[in-house]
């Protein structure tokens, strides 16, 4: 199911999550979320991979249902005008339209993600706060650990957002261009740019493409919560634009 930027059952969504109402486990708040997603937002069962799915979507070049499992080494394409919401262990993301993704895992452990290449597009994720995650991009290398981040990817440009916690963040083909970002509420995005000279590929950039109530639905996802405090009900958080 896909949600246009003015659709009522998303805007009453996002009221419900900001009324609180996820997860009190009241039979109207799981009728009504039921209702506008399809299934109550819970933490998905072992073996599950996919929350929701709509449009073309690949893995591994196999078209996708809500059955497709993802591990390690996967290679996720979304197509034009579709969505994925999905989990790999402990990790959660949300992958936009028009977005290439291939998922690393640990070789012990196929569930454990280790690294992300973002190849194209745009992505949500969240990560568990007890190992490290190295994402690459094209022009960009970020080191995390049990953060919730927000990534375009572009030929020449990524944007950059640590919505909470700690991201060390080097231009790749310029290790002389890096900046280390802490943050507790999308405190400081970045741009990551090819095109300028070394030491100043990396620029301040807007709040944008994302908000806390996807944040919010992806950590319920793995059993989690974010750590700030929900916004009130007219928090006024960017719209989509894609």
């Amino acid at each position: 199911m896909k949600f246009e930027a003015d659709d009522p059952r998303r805007r009453t969504l996002m009221q419900m999550l900001a009324a609180g109402l996820f997860g009190t486990g009241s039979a109207a708040s799981n009728l009504a979320l039921a209702q506008i997603l399809g299934s109550p937002p819970s933490k998905l069962p072992p073996g599950k991979s996919i929350y929701r799915i709509s449009g073309e979507v690949t893995v591994n070049g196999q078209k996708a249902n809500l059955e497709t499992k993802i591990g390690g080494g996967s290679t996720i394409h979304t197509g034009r005008d579709s969505e994925l919401v999905y989990v790999v262990g402990e990790s959660a993301y949300i992958a936009r339209p028009n977005t290439q993704i291939v998922v690393e895992t640990s070789t012990a452990e196929a569930s454990v993600v280790t690294g992300l290449r973002l190849l194209a597009g745009k992505l949500l994720s969240v990560f568990p706060s007890r190992r490290p995650v190295q994402l690459q991009t094209k022009t960009a290398s970020i080191g995390i650990r049990g953060t919730g981040v927000y990534l375009e990817s572009e030929p020449d440009q990524t944007y950059f957002c640590t919505c909470y916690g700690v991201a060390d963040v080097t231009a790749l083909d310029d290790p002389t261009s890096k900046e280390t970002v802490a943050a507790s509420h999308h405190d400081r995005p970045l741009y990551i740019v090819a095109n300028e000279p070394a030491g100043r590929k990396i620029r301040n950039a807007p709040f944008i493409n994302h908000t806390d109530q996807e944040l919010m639905l992806i950590e319920t996802l793995v059993g989690r919560q974010p750590p700030f405090v929900f916004p009130k009900a007219d928090y006024s958080g960017p719209r989509r634009s894609y």
